[in-house]
């Protein structure tokens, strides 16, 4: 445990730090706002989704997600919590955005990445998934993302590319991240949280196997400058 947390914090202290050099620089823009859902600009064609989950544990979480554009084309990375405000981010991005939505990726099973699935479907948008997300779906009864990747993965996004990769076990047994190198902008999901952030939901977590995760991740994507995280509203940069 003590492993764990001393490697995440080292970790997101060196984020934090080169961040705070920079803080003008790094404020989100907010590009809508509703009772239910805002919308941030945190670079230039990179933006993030907030909703909120009501929960026994921790109350009302802000929930996050990404979304890529690039050439009228976008990819939405987790959902919102609910098919509802899912439908409200799609129309947000048809009508301000004028994008075709090519994909949506829940980065693993909890209803904060594919509580929304369902909506976007509706909408005939395809859905891909790391194959133990969609495994676990299945057993519990959720909605089920129609295509599979088992470690990595490119999705288009316009004439670039967003990365998926699996790096091993951590929040979730099947938890993803995705990196759009355009941008520089890691999506590190529920696997990777901010100095001084308390652990999060560790009902689904393994705990043994989370800092080799995050020690793959950082090894492989070595010049992210912005992590658009899930569980906090703010953008930091890696050096």
């Amino acid at each position: 445990m003590k492993i764990i947390q001393l490697f995440l914090l080292s970790f997101i202290s060196i984020v934090t730090l080169s961040c705070s050099a920079q803080k003008k620089k790094s404020e989100n823009k907010t590009v809508y706002q509703s009772e239910t859902l805002v919308i941030t600009q945190v670079s230039s064609n990179v933006y993030q989704h907030t909703s909120f989950l009501q929960t026994e544990s921790f109350g009302n979480v802000l929930c996050n997600g990404m979304i890529v554009h690039n050439n009228n084309e976008t990819v939405v990375f987790d959902t919102p919590v609910n098919d509802e405000i899912s439908e409200e981010l799609i129309q947000w991005i048809q009508n301000s955005l004028k994008s075709k939505i090519n994909a949506v990726v829940p980065t693993h099973f909890h209803d904060d990445c594919l509580g929304g699935l369902n909506a976007f479907h509706k909408h005939h948008i395809p859905s891909i998934a790391n194959s133990k997300t969609i495994e676990i779906a299945k057993e519990k009864k959720l909605p089920i993302p129609l295509k599979s990747f088992d470690t990595q993965e490119k999705i288009a996004v316009g004439n670039l590319f967003a990365e998926l990769y699996f790096f091993g076990e951590g929040h979730t047994k099947d938890n993803i991240v995705a990196y759009y190198p355009n941008e520089k902008v890691l999506f590190g999901g529920c696997l990777i949280k901010e100095l001084n952030a308390g652990k999060g939901n560790l009902t689904d977590a393994n705990e043994s196997a989370w800092a080799e995760t995050a020690t793959k991740l950082k090894s492989t994507v070595t010049n992210a400058e912005i992590d658009s995280r899930t569980r906090f509203n703010r953008k930091q940069r890696f050096n």
